[in-house]
């Protein structure tokens, strides 16, 4: 059995691919990850509230394309929206401190 032992450095391997914390291509990625991950608490949220794009879209007087874009990361709704979406499927929007 080949057994491994390496340590593997995740923040060297980030500053190799994206650059150092506070560069505009890391900035662009942290961005893009938040969009994707934000995208992916939509979409779970709508399959959890058991609706489907269409459904969820007239509900919000939106077309099922958009909502397609919103949980594919492409499109990023404004607050108002969020909110509408958020209502549509029964749930809440929060902020907390941290």
């Amino acid at each position: 059995m080949n057994k491994r032992n390496d340590i593997y450095d995740i923040s060297a391997e980030l500053i190799s691919e994206f650059g150092e914390i506070g560069s505009k291509k890391r900035t662009e990625a942290v961005e893009k990850a938040w969009e994707e991950y934000n995208a992916q608490i939509l979409l779970d949220a709508r399959k959890n509230a058991h609706l489907t794009q269409a459904e969820l879209a007239a509900r919000i007087g939106a077309d099922k394309s958009y909502i397609s874009r919103i949980e594919r990361g492409l499109t990023v709704p404004s607050v108002a929206t969020l909110y509408k979406i958020a209502a549509a499927m029964g749930l809440i929007v929060e902020l907390k401190p941290l």
